[in-house]
């Protein structure tokens, strides 16, 4: 099969075209030819050497495809032949055919494109587990997003919309403010020219929100949690601006707040797949009526992976970025 393989670590350009041997599904595994693979920031930082795949992961970036099931592995379903999947996976996605744990496959729902499919694992179980599991969002609240036309912004968006909860998010331009708001963004700050933790508490009336999701780390930390409310939740799920932060822990103590984070990568296949049953049951119903999509960005032929990688690092772009194979 042809792959993007990681010839070393660098720019978009050390991503290579490879022939490979088609990996074979194991117990509790499939088989899926890949149609469509998810590119994501985490792809980025491995290419540049910064994010290595688990123990026992493909070298191969790739976290999330969609295609059609054709092998499954020693005792499993054959009634899973032929049927049109989406699967977060640990790595190998960019590849013409890609290994999943049955437990993180999700069938692709009715009306997605395969393009659209793979576009909703990686960044829907980040957001569920972290917004709905870790932070505790509940319908009525308020929450503040950072990055918020980035996959990860994009999903919460919907997500909130879908379950009623009041979304601000961050941006970097206006007119990128402009296309979260046209998303659902309840408020969208163009951090460029405008302090957030203003923002944030105008809006609020100055109750400020009741949980923030963080990929930036570093100094927004104690930013973030000027945002919060009394009994606030933050969850950290990236560093961009460093993973050391200097915090006033009476602060914490005195307004009962809560940190946590979380990475999605390295846990284990029953996690990932008690997370895809929870995904099913509470989310997938409202796919297969209409309720939303993904916002969908730019996509490339598997070929041009290199293309996609560069424009993700441009910061240009608006939703998900997806390789067609």
């Amino acid at each position: 099969m042809t792959a993007i393989a990681i010839s070393a670590p660098g720019g978009p350009e050390v991503l290579q075209p490879v022939e490979r041997p088609v990996p074979q599904p194991g117990p509790g595994e499939v088989l899926i030819r890949v149609a469509a693979a998810g590119v994501n920031r985490p792809d980025v930082l491995q290419r540049m050497g910064h994010y290595p795949p688990p123990p026992g992961a493909s070298d191969l970036p790739g976290l999330e495809v969609a295609g059609t099931v054709v092998a499954v592995g020693p005792g499993g379903d054959p009634e899973l032949l032929g049927q049109a999947m989406c699967a977060l996976v640990a790595g190998g996605g960019y590849a013409e055919y890609c290994v999943a744990p049955i437990g993180s496959c999700l069938p692709v729902p009715k009306g997605f494109s395969m393009a659209e499919a793979a576009a909703l694992p990686e960044t829907l179980f980040t957001v569920w587990h972290n917004l709905f599991e870790r932070a505790w969002v509940r319908d009525g609240e308020t929450v503040l997003v950072h990055g918020g036309t980035s996959g990860i912004g994009t999903t919460a968006i919907g997500l909130c919309k879908l379950f009623d909860i009041q979304i601000i998010v961050t941006c970097g331009s206006a007119e990128k403010c402009d296309a979260a708001r046209a998303l659902g963004a309840d408020l969208a700050i163009d951090y460029s020219t405008e302090d957030y933790v203003e923002a944030v508490k105008a809006f609020t009336g100055g109750k400020g929100v009741h949980a923030v999701l963080d990929m930036v780390g570093g100094d927004y930390l104690p930013r973030n949690l000027a945002c919060l409310a009394d009994d606030g939740r933050h969850v950290t799920i990236a560093f961009q601006r460093g993973m050391k932060v200097e915090l006033n822990i009476a602060e914490v103590m005195l307004r009962r707040l809560t940190l946590t984070g979380s990475t999605l990568r390295a846990r284990d296949v029953d996690f990932k797949a008690a997370l895809a049953d929870e995904i099913h049951r509470t989310v997938w119903p409202r796919l297969i009526e209409g309720a939303w999509k993904p916002a969908m960005d730019q996509s490339f032929p598997l070929a041009e992976a290199a293309a996609a990688h560069a424009r993700m690092q441009a910061g240009e772009h608006v939703g998900k970025i997806v390789l067609l194979v």
